[in-house]
């Protein structure tokens, strides 16, 4: 395991950080806010303006594509992927997004596309399967859920197992605490509503749900081969890919553990870069690997990220 990075960066399927730089805006996370805000526009401007027989087109969008309690007899299994890109108001979306922007940008840079996809998916799934259990609970409200938060909390919580001791200031919170405290006190504040406000119309189990699913994901998500199975069924659909680039997918991480025994670490010696005609040992790319894992890569310098960037040319 490189630096206090969980164990789900030891993964044996591929994901890297990007070489070339920092996406502001990766593939997933501009696919995810796009669609947010499309979906939200639509909704708003076009199906709740719509009429049929007396019957806004909102309705039947809500229907069949929010989240339904099973008792209601309007649960659809699709529902628990389609919930995840509805919001009930503006400002739920804002938020929603901005915090996905804010704590997915760097995840999905460090693990890759396709491993923040099938992580930030499955959350959300988990956090449905948690709100529908809670309808068996006395007295549960089963209106509509809707909602990208119980993704975006699994995210919250990926991101402070993954760099717990990086400062964050986000509102109502006006100055800097480590990520790790961060996602203890909104987790705290999640759990402390929804056990003494049930009624606010607030699905916080879901967004603890979204949290503990990302958790065992992190944690154990490798062990059960969840990712492994869902590479298997994406395989067909990415056969057209090109051969360097699922070369670049290799992961640096584990290439460079520095518990990696094999013959290929081995044979690297100590001086397996050259940069600006200097030998790096091996033991200056275990040290910004580490900064990596405990303040991410925009804490690099140009003289490391070139280091990294040589690196990767010879994965």
């Amino acid at each position: 395991m490189v630096g206090n990075m969980p164990n789900y960066y030891d993964s044996r399927r591929p994901y890297t950080p990007r070489m070339g730089g920092f996406s502001f805006f990766p593939p997933m996370i501009k696919f995810l806010l796009i669609t947010n805000i499309l979906v939200f526009l639509a909704d708003t401007l076009i199906f709740s303006t719509l009429v049929i027989d007396g019957v806004s087109l909102g309705r039947y969008f809500t229907q069949f594509f929010a989240l339904q309690h099973i008792q209601t007899g309007e649960f659809y299994p699709w529902q628990l992927l389609t919930y995840q890109f509805m919001h009930g108001g503006i400002g739920h979306l804002f938020w929603n997004m901005f915090a996905l922007w804010i704590f997915g940008v760097e995840l999905e840079n460090v693990w890759g596309t396709r491993r923040f996809a099938q992580f930030y998916i499955l959350c959300g799934i988990g956090a449905g399967l948690i709100q529908l259990a809670t309808s068996l609970l006395p007295d549960a409200q089963l209106i509509p859920t809707v909602g990208a938060s119980g993704s975006i909390f699994g995210v919250l919580l990926a991101f402070g197992l993954s760099f717990p001791d990086r400062p964050i200031m986000m509102f109502p919170i006006f100055f800097p605490i480590p990520a790790k405290i961060f996602v203890m006190i909104y987790g705290g504040i999640d759990l402390m509503q929804g056990i003494f406000n049930p009624d606010s119309g607030v699905a916080h189990f879901a967004h603890l749900g979204g949290a503990f699913f990302g958790y065992m994901l992190l944690k154990h998500g490798d062990d059960l081969r969840v990712f492994s199975f869902l590479d298997a069924i994406m395989r067909p659909f990415a056969r057209g890919e090109k051969s360097i680039q699922r070369k670049k997918k290799r992961n640096i991480y584990s290439l460079y553990n520095k518990k990696d025994t094999s013959q290929e670490y081995s044979e690297k010696g100590s001086g397996y870069c050259i940069s600006n005609g200097d030998e790096i040992p091996q033991k200056e790319i275990d040290r910004i690997l580490d900064k990596i894992s405990s303040t991410g890569y925009k804490s690099l310098s140009d003289r490391e990220k070139k280091i990294l960037y040589e690196v990767s040319k010879k994965i």
